[in-house]
C-alpha cells in the first residue's frame, strides 16, 4: 500500500513573527513525531490576520520568498525529513505583494511557490488592498512523498481552482485558509456559512478524485471569530479528520494513494470530460442569445 500521512497545523495568531515561528515549529515537531510527512500551516501563519483593516503600515509585515521564514523552515524540514507548505505575506517588490504559499521539500530545498489567484474584498477581509492576484497559475509538485497541489482560501469557492490543480496530477490538494464569523452574522448565518465552506471543498475532492485538506486558523482577532474546523476529505467527500472550532491542534490523516488510483479507474471523471464544450468558461458571463 502506498500511503501518505499529512498534517494540518491549526493555530491561532501570535503577536510577533518570531513567536509565530516558534509556535509553528512546535506544531511541526509534534506532527513529525506522529509520522506526518507533508504538513501545512493556516493562511498567513506568521502574522495576525491583518487584512481586517486597510493600513499602509502593515505592508511592513511582508517578506521576500526566499527569505527569513523560508530559510528557517528549510532547516526544520531538512532536519525532520518532512515537506512543509508555508502560507505567508510575500513582498515581491515595492508596491507589489502576494498572498503566497512556499513549498519546502524534505531535503530542505525550496520546491516552489503558489500565489493566491482569487482575492476577496468584504468587510473584515480587505484583501484587495494588500494582495496582487497570483500570476503563476495553478500548480502541482512532486515532493518527496507524492504529488501535491496548493490553493489558498478564497480560491476554495471556485471549482476551476481545484480542477486545474488536479488536472496536473495532484493526489492531495492543500488549502491554507483564514475564515470565520463576524458577530452580526454568526447568530443567523453562522451554521450555514460553515456548512457551505465544508461542502464546497468536499465537492472538490469528489469531483477531482483526490484527497483535500483545508487548514484554518482559530481564535478571535478583532471582531472576527475564526472557526477552525480544519479537515481532510477523501475522494468520496468523507471527512477522515476534522478539527475543533476553537482549539490549536495538529490534525493528522492517512491518505491511501493506491486506493485513490483504484477509485479513479472506476470513477473516470477526467476521461469523460467534454473538453470540446467548455470554451464558455473563459468568459466572465454567458449572455442569452
Amino acid at each position: 500500500m502506498k500511503s501518505l500521512r499529512i498534517a494540518c497545523l491549526q493555530s491561532a495568531a501570535r503577536d510577533s513573527i518570531p513567536a509565530a515561528h516558534d509556535r509553528t515549529e512546535e506544531l511541526i515537531r509534534e506532527a513529525a513525531a506522529q509520522g506526518a510527512q507533508v504538513l501545512c500551516t493556516q493562511e498567513l501563519f506568521t502574522t495576525p490576520y491583518f487584512c481586517r483593516t486597510q493600513n499602509p503600515d502593515l505592508f511592513d509585515l511582508a517578506e521576500p520568498v526566499p527569505g527569513p521564514t523560508t530559510e528557517r523552515f528549510q532547516s526544520v524540514a531538512k532536519e525532520l525529513g518532512v515537506t512543509l507548505i508555508l502560507s505567508l505575506f510575500e513582498k515581491r517588490a515595492a508596491g507589489l505583494y502576494h498572498n503566497t504559499a512556499a513549498i519546502v521539500d524534505a531535503d530542505g530545498s525550496l520546491l516552489g511557490r503558489y500565489r493566491k489567484m482569487h482575492i476577496p474584498q468584504d468587510p473584515g477581509f480587505e484583501e484587495k488592498f494588500y494582495f496582487t492576484p497570483g500570476d503563476l497559475g495553478f500548480r502541482a509538485w512532486d515532493c518527496a512523498f507524492g504529488r501535491i497541489g496548493v490553493i489558498i482560501c478564497w480560491d476554495q469557492w471556485y471549482p476551476e481552482s481545484a480542477r486545474l490543480t488536479a488536472m496536473q496530477g495532484a493526489e492531495v490538494i492543500f488549502c491554507p485558509t483564514a475564515i470565520g464569523w463576524l458577530p452580526e452574522e454568526k447568530p443567523v448565518l453562522g451554521a450555514a456559512q460553515r456548512n457551505a465552506w465544508l461542502r464546497v471543498q468536499q465537492g472538490h475532492a469528489v469531483a477531482n478524485g483526490c484527497y483535500y485538506a483545508a487548514i484554518n486558523r482559530t481564535g478571535t482577532e478583532g471582531e472576527t471569530e475564526f472557526w477552525g474546523t480544519s479537515f481532510v476529505s477523501d475522494y468520496t467527500g468523507t471527512l477522515i479528520a476534522e478539527g475543533s472550532t476553537d482549539r490549536e491542534e495538529v490534525l493528522v490523516a492517512d491518505c491511501d494513494l493506491k486506493a485513490l488510483e483504484d477509485h479513479r479507474r472506476m470513477w473516470p471523471f477526467f476521461r469523460d470530460r467534454r473538453i470540446d464544450a467548455y470554451a464558455g468558461l473563459t468568459q466572465r458571463f454567458l449572455e442569452t442569445p
